[in-house]
């Protein structure tokens, strides 16, 4: 059995960055115009949702724990924010990209540039003590893991709107 870690028992900057992470997203959807009909923008959403969550207890978890989120290695009802903040950021991810319609060319870009910002966030998560990387793990892997799951969500998105278009969704 292996032991819960505790980084700390207060609601402090880690907490707070979930929070405040969630609602900036939250409210970046509310007030961008409609892009989508309501049902993709909701798979949209859990599209982020989904990716983080399984990152998260994937590779977060024993036996691999590689990485702890929030205040202990266990998983608590604090650690819920963070969580969901994943889903406006994949949102926004699939808003940009349809907005400024990018030409083939131009996909590694777009998924290098998410790539480089979504390792920036979690950075910044892990100065307010959200991450906690443990047996080796370090950002660059997480890095490497953006490109794949950005480079996945490019062709989810094609496939969608494929779908889109034949079932007027």
């Amino acid at each position: 059995m292996i032991a819960t870690i505790v980084y700390d028992n207060r609601f402090n900057a880690n907490e707070w960055f979930g929070i405040i992470g969630l609602c900036i997203g939250l409210f970046f959807m509310i007030k961008l115009p409609s892009r989508f009909p309501r049902k993709i923008a909701i798979l949209f959403f859990l599209c982020g949702l989904t990716f983080g969550t399984l990152a998260d207890h994937y590779i977060g978890t024993t036996p691999k724990s590689l990485y702890d989120t929030g205040n202990t290695s266990d998983f608590d009802l604090t650690d819920v924010p963070s969580l969901l903040m994943y889903g406006p950021f994949s949102y926004l991810f699939f808003y940009i990209y349809d907005f400024i319609k990018i030409k083939t060319n131009f996909i590694p870009i777009y998924i290098l540039f998410w790539s480089l910002a979504s390792s920036l966030f979690e950075w910044l998560g892990g100065v307010a003590g959200l991450f906690h990387y443990n047996n080796g793990y370090w950002i660059g892997i997480s890095f490497m893991i953006y490109l794949l799951v950005h480079s996945i969500w490019i062709i989810f998105y094609h496939i969608i709107y494929q779908h889109e278009k034949t079932l007027k969704v």
